[in-house]
């Protein structure tokens, strides 16, 4: 009796035996390009998998991920960083079983972390680390030395850009910066609000062989996200889209994605969703060097 054979696996979904990234910072150069969404969702995707999850706010003094969640916190990072809590004390219930510690809101110290703060940060991010499968950290937007000094402290970078040509400017400086101070950084790339995939990977291409052909190194696509009213409609109910609409078209995306970052590898060589970048860069790659 014909046997129909089975379907190959993806690339995407490749095991590696390498140990995964377990600590995942998501970034961008730019404000206003749903950063914040991406992590937010990312994070319930993961959780909805059956991963231990733990959403780290790290803009620490302008958080916001507990607003577009409408979660009502009694106190912050900040009262980790000073030990008047402990970490457990300051998580919050979040979506699909994701567990929040939420940022201060117009606390201007906190954007510069005493070496006090830094090591009670680091202890804190070593016991979530020690009670959870995934870190995810939404990182504040830029290069400040705060936003630098968090995206350090995780195995993977997530640049998350729309196809605004400064939003990309943006996210190409991103990664030189890091890149500049750790040039084993693994640094992928999601394209957020795009009409369709293709042209999320042309935002793609034009940032990737701008690295390699002035950086000296490559970005990974890990997909993107269109343009979708669910999202504005979740936002707006201040839910994540995966619980309020979780077959909605950007949430299918968004699961995808999480998907892929959760069968990435620790190892330099990661995965690499999309072929190397030829060295002839397109004729708008040169505003990005």
């Amino acid at each position: 009796m014909h046997q129909t054979p089975p379907e190959p696996v993806p690339p995407a979904l490749s095991l590696s035996p390498t140990p995964p990234v377990r600590v995942i910072a998501v970034a961008s150069g730019k404000g206003g390009v749903g950063k914040t969404n991406v992590a937010i969702n990312v994070a319930a995707g993961l959780s909805r998998y059956g991963h231990r999850v733990a959403l780290i706010d790290g803009d620490f003094g302008l958080g916001s991920v507990d607003v577009m969640l409408g979660l009502t916190p009694r106190a912050h990072v900040g009262h980790v960083l000073s030990g008047e809590r402990t970490l457990s004390e300051v998580l919050l219930d979040g979506p699909c079983g994701v567990r929040i510690l939420p940022a201060a809101s117009g606390v201007q110290p906190l954007t510069t972390l005493t070496a006090e703060q830094r090591a009670r940060l680091d202890a804190a991010l070593a016991e979530a680390r020690a009670t959870h499968d995934f870190l995810i950290i939404d990182t504040a937007p830029g290069i400040g030395d705060h936003v630098v000094t968090m995206l350090t402290l995780a195995q993977h970078v997530l640049l998350v850009t729309s196809t605004d040509p400064a939003a990309m400017v943006d996210a190409y400086a991103v990664a030189k910066v890091l890149w500049q101070i750790a040039p084993g950084a693994q640094i992928s790339l999601v394209a957020n609000g795009v009409r369709n995939d293709a042209e999320g990977r042309q935002a793609f291409r034009q940032i990737d062989r701008a690295a390699v052909r002035f950086l000296g190194h490559n970005l990974r696509y890990l997909g993107s996200v269109p343009d979708d009213q669910a999202v504005r409609d979740a936002i707006v109910q201040q839910r994540a889209l995966l619980e309020h609409l979780p077959q909605a078209p950007a949430s299918r995306s968004l699961r995808l994605i999480a998907t892929r970052l959760a069968t990435l590898s620790a190892s330099p060589g990661g995965l690499r969703l999309m072929p190397r970048a030829g060295d002839t860069p397109d004729p708008e790659v040169w505003r990005c060097a």
